[in-house]
């Protein structure tokens, strides 16, 4: 049997503070994170009041990473209709560790590497078992969602960060398929509003509605 990905973490860690607390009162575990003390609302919360693109987007408000999850699942559906809502589960949940580690843009993580990784991959078996999701590595539903969060990469660079359609194209790929209307889907919202559609979102797709 190989050895937990965990156990590649720095030892220093063994004898630090690892856990975090929530508003929901569970203290998460970052490097062995126990599925039970994972909480939607938790996961809401904080992806609201996270920003995308370290803040640098246009508006009066963040785009945050509960947005961007809900982007990137409109886009699964537009590429997939026929996906079941498990599929569109995991898409919608698909940057949840950010709830804990926030969101380091792709140049950052490509330096620090290794630990980041791993930290990110436990959160997100964690939240997957949580809530009764097949971990998508390595299958089809992954590739879609890696599509779908490069085309939602791209719109949101191109809309809101600056980015040239070029200079976007070379990064995320070429232009994404059309969405109904995008316009909302970018429009910046408050970390109240997001929080409130990210979780509305989740128990139509999770059944609770």
């Amino acid at each position: 049997m190989s050895a937990p990905a965990n156990a590649n973490l720095n030892p220093a860690a063994k004898n630090a503070r690892v856990w975090q607390r929530m508003l929901s009162g569970r203290r998460l575990d970052l490097i062995h994170p126990a599925p039970l003390d994972i909480e939607i609302e938790d996961i809401a919360h904080g992806l609201a009041r996270v920003a995308r693109w370290n803040g640098q987007t246009s508006g009066d408000q963040i785009f945050s990473v509960a947005q961007h999850s809900l982007l990137v699942e409109a886009y699964v559906r537009v590429m997939d209709q026929d996906l079941p809502k498990t599929a569109l589960l995991a898409a919608l949940l698909h940057d949840g560790p950010e709830y804990v580690i926030g969101d380091m843009i792709s140049p950052f993580k490509a330096v620090i590497g290794g630990e980041y990784r791993i930290i990110e991959a436990g959160l997100l078996s964690a939240i997957h078992i949580r809530f009764g999701l097949a971990n998508p590595s390595g299958t089809a539903l992954l590739k879609r969602i890696k599509t779908a969060d490069r085309a939602s990469a791209f719109v949101e660079a191109t809309r809101l960060a600056g980015f040239s359609l070029g200079e976007a194209a070379k990064l995320f790929g070429g232009y994404p398929p059309p969405l109904s209307d995008l316009e909302s889907w970018l429009a910046p919202m408050s970390s109240g509003q997001a929080q409130h559609r990210f979780l509305q979102r989740f128990r139509e797709l999770d059944g609770a509605e």
